[in-house]
């Protein structure tokens, strides 16, 4: 691991005990501000064995995965129902009405083309339909199949028997909806009552899924990697989750900058964080929140408090080794610095041993 120079910085740090036991720091609180001769009075505090870490804070949006545009495409005299925004839709489920059919989700990822029935040619979006019908529980067996054969028109009889509609074993274009299901509507383009227009812009939405996305300036993604643990700050400072790095854009968008006078734009990167625990934002729909990434971290390493270290020559260090009434000094080589610990190495110090720190 790259050593760290001893600088402070504006990143946040966290330092966890590791196997050794708790950090314990001990000093005497007794001792006076100075000694009577002037010198600067100390106290002690033990050598631990912990884990270390460093993190730098990034600001992200948390929001739902995965937007999508629904498009109209079933022909008609209107709108007779619309979802509301914040509606969360399942599939098999109606996403709108018109003429007071409603034209049920399915998930997918192609949209219909054509109309669906027998002896028609096989092919993805057959298999789409059969997983659909199959997840919704009106078929079996047929998940990922790509021919419309008598199992799926058996299907789709009873679907229809089921809807309400009319029973025919056929679906036209446009009386179901494939998309990423369950949706979470966030916007609806259209007014009730509005005239159906084939291939216009119907219904924003999302996945269901909580999401916290970063735009990473591209000096920084170095920083971050797939399956990377992050900890998330949630909007009242003092709540936090733990996330895992879920995405890393390949491409770098470049803001609009129309303003010379702010310099050039920034390029960032797209990053996706996915939450452990999903039920921990439950009282947010969409929020700023700070995203703790680590940058550096060790394990069972030796450690002693910032203050114990006292600069030697040719820019190594030493601490002062306190055992009963003697004293000595040991070279030491820090590595990670963590807050109040710093990582310790070097012959002649060892786990329990009491260092001298200021009082």
């Amino acid at each position: 691991m790259k050593r760290r120079a001893f600088l402070w910085s504006a990143a946040a740090v966290t330092v966890a005990a590791g196997a050794g036991g708790a950090v314990v720091l001990v000093g005497d609180r007794n001792q006076p501000a100075a000694t009577a001769s002037g010198t600067p009075a100390t106290g002690t505090a033990r050598v631990v064995r912990t884990d270390l870490a460093t993190s730098e804070p990034m600001y992200g949006e948390l929001g739902f995965a995965g937007m999508v545009i629904v498009a109209g495409a079933t022909a008609g005299h209107s709108y007779t129902w619309l979802p509301a925004p914040g509606a969360v839709v399942a599939p098999g489920q109606p996403l709108y009405e018109v003429d007071g059919r409603g034209v049920p989700l399915l998930a997918g990822d192609r949209p219909a083309w054509r109309p669906f029935e027998p002896g028609m040619t096989p092919g993805p979006d057959i298999a789409q339909l059969n997983s659909g019908l199959v997840a919704i529980g009106v078929a079996s067996g047929l998940a990922g199949n790509t021919r419309f054969g008598v199992a799926t028109a058996a299907a789709v009889r009873r679907w229809q028997r089921a809807l309400g509609v009319p029973v025919t074993g056929r679906i036209e274009v446009g009386e179901i909806v494939f998309a990423h299901a369950p949706l979470r509507v966030t916007e609806v383009s259209v007014a009730l009552g509005a005239p159906p227009e084939p291939g216009t812009p119907l219904i924003t939405a999302t996945g269901t899924e909580r999401m916290v996305t970063l735009q990473v300036p591209v000096d920084q993604v170095y920083m971050l990697h797939v399956s990377d643990p992050v900890t998330v700050t949630l909007p009242d400072g003092a709540t936090t989750t733990p996330g895992t790095v879920s995405a890393i854009s390949p491409v770098a968008v470049t803001a609009d900058n129309s303003d010379p006078s702010r310099g050039p734009a920034q390029s960032t990167v797209d990053v996706s964080v996915t939450l452990a625990d999903p039920n921990a934002v439950a009282a947010y729909n969409t929020a700023p929140v700070m995203v703790n990434v680590t940058t550096a971290a060790v394990k069972g390493v030796l450690a002693v408090p910032v203050t114990a270290l006292l600069a030697a020559p040719g820019g190594a260090f030493v601490v002062t080794v306190v055992d009963g009434t003697r004293r000595h000094q040991v070279r030491v080589q820090a590595g990670l610095f963590a807050e109040t610990l710093v990582e310790v190495s070097g012959s002649g110090l060892a786990e329990g041993d009491v260092v001298e720190v200021p009082a």
